[in-house]
């Protein structure tokens, strides 16, 4: 888990405060979180570090319209505020890509977790996946991340990538086809 703060409300009014010392410790209290997100859609090591900090210009800049709501879910608030920032940054390279494939290598510290209650099990299964959906063509990769993982419904996936909600459906489905067969012949391996 990442670090639960106690009372996170003096960090956010430093941050709205352009307090360069509140700033540097939201960013290192969430920089793995925020790698971890970007990390989905960006399989590139270096360009993935890039989206991150580009994220925490962004979210620091805007900071002032962070509304943080109920004290005792601040930090969640805060949290959701950030993986929205880094998906639309993340989503942003890849228009300018044109959605190509990512050339790079996956550093073993990307699959590092910082909760203990993971289990080798666990840990070896969520290597595995990701190195599964790292093999999705970029634009199906994007539309699993969004609506499995990222919890998007198919007509926001369709407003943010401007698509239509049909090919965000598809582009789902065959993402899922691909992993399944996937997964199958990865049992039968072993």
């Amino acid at each position: 888990r990442y670090q639960l703060l106690k009372n996170c409300m003096p960090l956010i009014k430093g941050c709205k405060e352009n307090n360069a010392t509140c700033q540097k410790e939201v960013y290192h209290l969430y920089r793995g979180f925020a790698f971890k997100v970007a990390f989905r859609y960006i399989y590139a090591y270096d360009k993935a570090t890039d989206i991150v900090n580009d994220s925490f210009v962004k979210m620091f800049t805007h900071f002032n319209k962070f509304n943080g709501g109920d004290e005792d879910d601040i930090e969640k608030i805060l949290m959701g505020w950030l993986k929205k920032i880094v998906i639309n940054t993340s989503i942003d390279y890849l228009r300018k890509q044109q959605m190509s494939p990512e050339i790079g290598g996956i550093q073993e510290s990307a699959f590092e977790t910082t909760d203990n209650v993971y289990n080798a099990d666990q840990v070896l299964l969520y290597n595995d996946l990701i190195k599964l959906v790292k093999k999705l063509p970029p634009s199906y990769r994007v539309v699993f991340n969004m609506y499995v993982i990222d919890g998007y419904s198919h007509a926001e996936i369709a407003d943010i990538l401007n698509i239509p909600i049909g090919t965000s459906k598809s582009h789902l489905s065959r993402a899922r086809a691909i992993l399944q067969k996937q997964v199958r012949k990865m049992e039968e391996e072993h």
